[in-house]
């Protein structure tokens, strides 16, 4: 079961210039909109027109992470190698992995560690979209090694005056 909005940190009902926002294609908008905030803690934000038949659905989980479903073709999937990535904290991916897992009809992989100090959570949508919840790892978890190679290869990036 998906947390209430109230009760979900973050969030904003504003309404702004969205810089950047994923819009997906879906045979049925209210379908895909319950999946997304049931397995993945989106909150409706609007539906145009409202009611049970809308064009639209705006979903929203923090600022900046919109995604608009639209009614189109029964066969739109996302093609491969797209993913969408989306911050997350350290301590929400268990929970997030768990919800993801109890709805269903998707794949759920993790959360697991990758070698750039960050936990991944990656969960495919039923219309195909990869999404992946990136969490910076907290320091006692974090590979030393890997952030001073970060550090040494920034620098040696860095434009030559």
């Amino acid at each position: 079961m998906s947390t209430s909005p109230e009760l979900q940190e973050g969030i904003t009902r504003d309404i702004y210039g969205m810089p950047m926002f994923v819009s997906l294609e879906v045979a049925d908008v209210r379908a895909a909109a319950a999946w997304f905030r049931e397995a993945l803690d989106f909150i409706e934000l609007f539906a145009m027109p409202p009611g049970d038949d809308p064009a639209l659905i705006h979903l929203r989980r923090w600022r900046y992470q919109d995604i608009l479903l639209r009614r189109g073709s029964a066969v739109a999937t996302v093609g491969d190698g797209l993913q969408l990535s989306i911050a997350a904290t350290f301590d929400e991916l268990e929970a997030l992995a768990a919800r993801a897992r109890s709805v269903g009809g998707t794949s759920v992989e993790g959360p697991a560690d990758t070698a750039w100090n960050t936990r991944d959570l990656a969960v495919t949508s039923p219309q195909g979209l990869r999404i992946v919840y990136t969490a910076r790892r907290p320091e006692p978890l974090r590979d030393a090694a890997f952030n001073a190679d970060m550090n040494r290869w920034a620098a040696e990036q860095l434009p030559q005056p």
